[in-house]
């Protein structure tokens, strides 16, 4: 069976245009989407896989094109969208809207855009015998942690054929990426002991504490800065920190008894994240404990890590960099510092690079677009991919 190329774009488009139309927000259900690729590959008789989350309410989407042997190239894309609450769009960011060489809507960029376009192209997969397979992973709740594609790395380990190569379609603008930073994100609780702002010495204030921690973070955060690599490819060359939220006390005339304290360290891959951590924890003990302990074995911090994802180490000797090298012609891999679903492939020990349509400085923002032109480079890469797999050994 033959299978043209010059309806590939119209074809991407359309494909885009109907997975936007689900809204996947990661605080819903993503079921409706991945039942609905799910018909779509079967119509090609491409069979899915599906793992699910604990509530069985949202689901990663696994498929192979080609035969089921190691060796065969990764598709990697998130089907969740970030919430489009009280963002000012300008139309149903569900519904796409074709204006001035772009797509709008929510997830045209990050990264629908990218999922669409690599599921235009299964009619031009299976057409001929793929000598090398093509692996669908599409994953859910990206956005909040990396947490649906933990379960697809797992679920390669112990059952599936090891790949070579892993393409994450994140919004690079087809630049080849091969390193980003990590992300862990931690909850530290402060439990102090409460009593009467008239006499302060009475009571252990959690919020005080809070602020000495903070000021630790400032500091640990400028020594990163002092020690870090002049030549690091990263913009900032460093590990960073930020406190995000912060919530505490009841009363001006109380002494704060709770503070809490969301905050998160951004990770350079040559950092030791463990490491960092623990300097935070002993400070916490050593600087800390004793003062709020002195009134109540109760008081005290605790820390809790709520995400953890490694970042993806520059390699430019990786089979997914030769990869996408060979097919495209770059030259050179750059490096980005949002967070991706590559580092925990690598981790894995499946080499992966970052390349994919549109520009991250689009996602997330109202009236969200990713130019046509950029689909219509992805829609070309992944049929020169396509071809590839023909023939490659």
């Amino acid at each position: 069976m033959t299978v043209g190329t010059g309806d590939r774009l119209d074809r991407a488009l359309a494909m885009t245009e109907r997975l936007v139309a689900y809204d996947t927000t990661s605080r819903v259900s993503n079921l409706s989407l991945i039942e609905d690729v799910k018909a779509y590959l079967a119509e090609h008789g491409v069979e899915a896989r599906l793992t699910y989350d604990e509530d069985g309410a949202k689901a990663n989407l696994w498929a192979t094109i080609g035969p089921p042997v190691a060796g065969g190239v990764v598709l990697s894309g998130h089907t969740d969208v970030v919430p489009v609450d009280g963002q000012n769009w300008s139309a149903d960011p569900f519904t796409v809207v074709r204006r001035d060489g772009r797509l709008y809507g929510r997830g045209t960029c990050d990264m629908k855009g990218f999922v669409g376009t690599a599921l235009a192209l299964v009619p031009e997969m299976v057409a001929a015998p793929l000598s090398v397979p093509i692996h669908f992973a599409f994953s859910y709740d990206e956005e909040v942690g990396c947490l649906g594609v933990r379960h697809i790395i797992t679920d390669i380990a112990a059952n599936l054929p090891r790949p070579r190569a892993v393409i994450v379609g994140e919004p690079t603008s087809m630049a080849l990426i091969g390193g980003n930073k990590g992300t862990r994100v931690y909850r530290t609780t402060i439990t102090g002991v409460p009593a009467h702002s008239s006499q302060p010495s009475q009571g252990a204030n959690a919020i005080v504490a809070a602020a000495r921690l903070i000021d630790f973070l400032e500091e640990l955060g400028a020594e990163l800065a002092a020690g870090a690599d002049p030549h690091s490819p990263f913009d900032p060359p460093c590990s960073t920190f930020n406190v995000g939220v912060i919530d505490g006390g009841t009363a001006h005339n109380i002494v704060a008894e709770i503070c809490r304290l969301t905050w998160s360290v951004r990770l350079v891959p040559t950092d030791d994240a463990n490491a960092i951590e623990a300097r935070i924890r002993v400070f916490c003990a050593e600087h800390l404990d004793p003062v709020l302990k002195v009134l109540s074995p109760q008081a005290g911090v605790t820390t809790e890590m709520i995400t953890d994802v490694p970042g993806l180490a520059p390699d430019e000797t990786s089979a997914a960099e030769a990869l996408v090298r060979h097919l495209t012609g770059l030259n050179a891999s750059g490096v980005v510092a949002y967070g991706a679903e590559a580092g925990l492939f690598q981790r894995a020990g499946i080499p992966a690079v970052i390349f994919g349509p549109g520009s991250i400085d689009q996602a997330h923002k109202a009236d969200e677009w990713v130019a046509i032109d950029q689909i219509d480079a992805c829609a070309d890469f992944i049929g020169k991919l396509t071809d590839w797999a023909r023939t490659a050994a």
